[in-house]
């Protein structure tokens, strides 16, 4: 499953990478695996994550990165566990009003997504809809008090 990246990441698709379609030659795409697409000449942004335990982690990754990926580039506890295709809800963090305004509304897709979620709030997102840029710098996002999947099976993320 692959999705368009936002304007101005840098990596295209070859098909030595994996991250071809056949008749899509130059489009920009974001494969589901969590590795970072985001040119990493980008301009860098650093942004806090609000933890469950109510600790704050301030990370910096360049432009382009999704809030997941930033999340599992420094460690910290959130899931994902479709691997960013948009089929899960493990994901869910919650922005501040004044951020979840700059995004705009998730789509219908994230809305049924998040109507899954355990601490659903009116300014829920999906991580892994949440590209980093500068609406995001010095911004503040929590995770909610829980997940479906951590408290199931004791998993902990890790990059890959």
């Amino acid at each position: 499953m692959l999705r368009r990246l936002a304007p101005g990441i840098a990596r295209t698709w070859a098909p030595s990478t994996g991250f071809s379609r056949p008749g899509l030659a130059g489009v920009q795409f974001l494969a589901r695996w969590h590795r970072s697409v985001a040119d990493e000449n980008a301009e860098k942004i650093s942004f806090h994550f609000k933890q469950r335990d109510g600790s704050r982690k301030t990370v910096t990754v360049p432009s382009g990165t999704t809030v997941l990926e930033a999340a599992h580039l420094n460690q910290v506890d959130l899931e994902g566990a479709c691997e960013a295709s948009l089929a899960c809800s493990t994901c869910h963090v919650i922005l501040t009003a004044d951020d979840y305004k700059k995004y705009g509304e998730p789509t219908e897709k994230e809305e049924d997504l998040l109507d899954l979620a355990p601490c659903l709030t009116p300014t829920s997102r999906l991580a892994c809809q949440v590209v980093v840029d500068e609406r995001l710098k010095d911004q503040e996002v929590s995770l909610p008090a829980m997940t479906l999947n951590f408290y199931v099976d004791g998993h902990v993320p890790t990059p890959h």
